[in-house]
């Protein structure tokens, strides 16, 4: 059975060098907790967690291109078609004309098929609501901030490691016996 790190307190940090160490540590647990939930979220729905994440892109920014999407994600357009694919298939997401381009088609997230998505993150969302009200509305500007900046930074090296291109996996070749 997991760690019970709902009364996880630390020492308050002695110096900035502390200080800084601790929102590391404090960000790299958050970010490892994330991908868990998320995963299991997908396990779930039997997804992935790209997939998953793909669908809260499309939910957040609207409909996209599958080269949007893949610009988004990172992942390599055919990829991307069978992400697509998968979600079309859980009924998560459509295929809609783009009104500006007829010849064009856009990726939706499914109105009905998020509605059967959100009740995974009903408790987490009570959660947050309570600890979120635990703090002043200068506080969570502070929080929305950082926040913010720090996906900029995670953006700009993401792209940094793909330079500036969508993943691809790198061929294995042969196991040695």
């Amino acid at each position: 059975m997991g760690r019970d790190v709902s009364n996880m307190k630390s020492e308050p940090p002695k110096d900035r060098a502390a200080a800084v160490a601790a929102v590391k540590a404090a960000g790299r647990a958050n970010s490892d907790a994330t991908v868990m939930f998320h995963a299991a979220i997908a396990g779930r729905l039997g997804l992935n967690a790209t997939d998953t994440k793909a669908l809260s892109i499309l939910d957040r920014e609207g409909p996209l291109t599958a080269g949007e999407l893949s610009r988004r994600t990172g992942l390599t357009a055919a990829s991307v078609t069978t992400l697509i694919d998968r979600l079309e298939r859980k009924r998560l997401a459509r295929r809609v004309e783009d009104p500006a381009d007829r010849r064009r088609v856009r990726v939706a997230a499914d109105p009905a098929g998020l509605a059967q998505v959100m009740p995974h993150f009903a408790d987490f969302e009570a959660g947050l609501d309570a600890l979120l009200g635990q703090f002043k509305i200068a506080d969570m500007e502070v929080i929305v901030r950082f926040l913010s900046e720090t996906n900029v930074l995670l953006e700009a090296q993401r792209l940094r490691l793909t330079d500036g291109t969508r993943t691809r996996m790198k061929p294995r070749g042969k196991r040695k016996a």
